[in-house]
């Protein structure tokens, strides 16, 4: 039986020349912010997106491009889509990160109990239907070009663990890891890639005291910070990432890997 001979292709972390979409970018010390700059030293024409106008503050500073657009409609999506393309070209790589929590959009913290409808559903489109509607708009191009790269980011609340009051969220990051092994299938013959990061406890301006805590308890000692995951999904997203598809990568300082507190 003949097996098939694996394609050359350059191990490199290099994008040159690449497209590449961050969204829920408008923080500047977020993990959206981090990834878009290292997408940008690694070569890649970037491109930023997030709900209000100060995404073009953070486009000025990187020197990139900026888009405003609410990524939980659909028709808003497309024309994004129309607009990066007639700016800059095909997307190539796609870094679906709309959704984590922010002091403007701060997590629904309510027992199932409680939770309304509506919040549930708000908690669902804004951490999951994000990325879909992002994936199906891009994905095509991608796969005309035979070559891309989606990297969705997860959380460990829901694919790895969870806390009471959180269901909608972890709900959600736990349906952004079956929506990007799905994808993964569906997109493997046409040379895309599909990944996600799961980040833990991460320190930005909208971390609570009780959130830094958490992190200082971890194995590592400590949170972590937008750079360590945006260096994850740097790599997921790079020609050295070929034969990684359909994945979920823990960025966690190991907080999910042992099994009691170290005494």
């Amino acid at each position: 039986m003949e097996t098939a001979e694996p394609q050359e292709a350059p191990v490199t972390l290099r994008l040159d020349g690449k497209v590449a979409l961050v969204t829920g970018a408008g923080s500047p010390d977020g993990i959206g912010y981090a990834t878009a700059r290292r997408l940008r030293d690694l070569g890649a024409r970037v491109a930023i997106v997030s709900t209000t106008r100060r995404i073009h503050e953070r486009a000025a500073e990187l020197g990139i491009t900026g888009f405003v657009a609410d990524l939980t409609d659909e028709a808003e999506v497309g024309a994004l889509a129309d607009a990066v393309s007639d700016h800059l070209g095909d997307v190539e790589v796609l870094v679906n990160n709309a959704g984590l929590t922010s002091r403007a959009s701060p997590e629904i913290l309510r027992p199932v109990s409680q939770l309304t409808y509506d919040e549930w559903k708000s908690e669902i489109d804004r951490n999951l239907s994000t990325a879909f509607l992002c994936s199906r708009a891009f994905q095509g191009g991608m796969a005309e070009q035979g070559w891309g790269r989606i990297v969705n980011l997860a959380a460990t609340a829901g694919p790895v663990n969870a806390l009471p009051t959180e269901a909608a969220y972890a709900a959600a990051k736990a349906g952004v890891v079956g929506l990007t092994r799905a994808l993964a299938m569906e997109l493997v013959a046409d040379g895309v890639n599909v990944n996600c990061v799961a980040p833990g406890t991460i320190y930005t301006a909208a971390s609570t005291v009780t959130e830094i805590k958490q992190g200082l308890g971890t194995p590592i000692g400590r949170p972590g910070t937008p750079d360590e995951v945006a260096a994850a999904i740097a790599f997921l997203c790079s020609p050295a990432a070929s034969y990684i598809t359909g994945q979920m990568l823990v960025v966690d300082g190991g907080n999910s890997v042992r099994e009691a507190e170290f005494r």
